[in-house]
């Protein structure tokens, strides 16, 4: 026998917190939007940084409560597109791309448009064939890569440069094509640790908490532009893995 849903579901006490921290996250890329065209590109940074927190936490609220729905699916992705494609796009362009006149909006524009098309593969790819991986790298990783750069290059620098802007518009391209790319990158959403290194595990967090303390946007950073690279790297490991050495019959005979 069919079972079929009640007519008039219970409501879920708890739908409104995963979706109340989506809006959270929408409003910090708001903020950054706002922030990079008051010319505060530092605090916009920090605002993309803390609309990836907002993004982390909703997903897991919402499978803890049991509170998961196609209507949050689609609200967290209309918001990360504008935290994590429009306000990283709008500070790039802002804080490095603008001398460049066209080819810098061009930039800006990719990125954006990169982010749209990674969103939607993303939510299909959920939908047909769910994974524990990502395929290309997540729209909240680049923001990220994004917004450190301009708060690493704030902290350490002082003042921007040619070379920095230069190096920004490459960065730019670079992750636009991550993106829409088919390297696998890590979504450490289900992680099995083996009890052997829970411990090692504990004491590296420890160990990223105190560099975190002490230097955050170096560390930041530097967190980032290891996943950033990540990708590539498993991609170029897994291609020389499945290269096997030809046999020895069937290599060419001697004349």
């Amino acid at each position: 026998m069919e079972q079929t849903l009640p007519a008039n579901p219970p409501p879920n006490r708890f739908y409104v917190v995963p979706c109340m921290l989506t809006i959270c996250s929408l409003f910090s890329g708001f903020y950054s939007i706002i922030s990079s065209f008051n010319g505060h590109f530092f605090a916009a940074a920090v605002a993309i940084l803390v609309a990836a927190v907002f993004d982390g936490l909703d997903g897991r609220v919402a499978r803890m409560t049991h509170s998961t729905s196609t209507f949050g699916m689609e609200l967290d992705s209309l918001c990360d597109m504008v935290a994590f494609g429009v306000a990283p796009g709008v500070l790039a362009y802002l804080w490095a791309l603008t001398p460049y006149g066209r080819y810098g909006w061009l930039a800006a524009f990719l990125y954006v448009a990169a982010t749209a098309l990674r969103l939607a593969r993303f939510n299909s790819q959920t939908v047909a064939s769910p994974s524990h991986d990502f395929t290309g790298l997540p729209c909240p990783a680049a923001a990220g890569m994004v917004a450190t750069s301009v708060m690493f290059s704030t902290h350490v620098f002082k003042t921007t440069d040619t070379v920095q802007h230069i190096t920004l518009l490459l960065m730019v391209y670079l992750l636009s094509y991550l993106m829409v790319s088919t390297h696998r990158y890590l979504s450490f959403k289900h992680m099995d640790i083996s009890k052997e290194k829970r411990f090692q595990l504990i004491v590296g967090l420890i160990l990223l908490l105190i560099l975190l303390a002490s230097e955050p946007p170096i560390t930041l950073f530097g967190a980032s532009l290891l996943y950033i690279f990540s990708g590539p790297v498993l991609a170029i490991k897994a291609r020389i893995s499945n290269k096997k050495p030809i046999p020895a019959s069937q290599e060419n005979p001697p004349f």
